[in-house]
């Protein structure tokens, strides 16, 4: 069984991620999207609130094809989280020239750690390369409008979380 890591913090989930996600089930036969737990990066969503918005939107694309896609919560080594689930092969995004720079840096590491596991890169598909959750929470905080972005149940849950005194309330 060919098992791939897709990997992220996932503070949300975008409609970039899932486009991944969609794409990365057609090279394995098991997608385990491990969520990240960064306590550097401060998500603006708890684990299990990103746990439960990555597994909702899922569950659309396990009923699509005949791939198992289960997610993951993960605080240590990517490359000890890709051994834990038994994976052999890390899917990575890739919207511009500056992601490659440190994802290479990132493959030469986890390379360095275990030779054994290969990292593939998927391109963003061309709608979607604006895409990044750091900026959609930043449009999301300001009151604007993240519909071609996101899904509507990870719009609602943006919504609620500005509108519920968590920053700015759109104007």
């Amino acid at each position: 069984m060919r098992i791939g890591l897709y990997p992220g913090t996932f503070d949300p989930i975008t409609l970039g991620h899932v486009d991944i996600i969609q794409r990365a089930t057609t090279l394995v036969d098991r997608l385990v999207i491990g969520v990240a737990i960064n306590r550097d990066k401060g998500p603006l969503f708890t684990l299990e609130q990103r746990v439960a918005m990555v597994e909702a939107e899922c569950a659309e694309i396990t009923r699509a094809c005949e791939v198992e896609i289960v997610v993951h919560p993960f605080e240590n080594l990517l490359i000890d989280c890709a051994r834990d689930v038994g994976a052999r092969v890390i899917v990575r995004g890739l919207r511009a020239v500056t992601d490659f720079e440190y994802e290479f840096q990132m493959v030469g590491m986890n390379r360095a750690l275990d030779a054994s596991v290969e990292t593939v890169f998927l391109m963003a598909d061309a709608r979607r390369q604006a895409i990044a959750s750091k900026l959609v929470k930043e449009i999301a905080r300001l009151g604007g409008d993240v519909s071609k972005f996101v899904t509507p149940p990870v719009r609602a849950a943006l919504e609620g979380k500005f509108l519920n005194g968590n920053g700015v309330k759109p104007g």
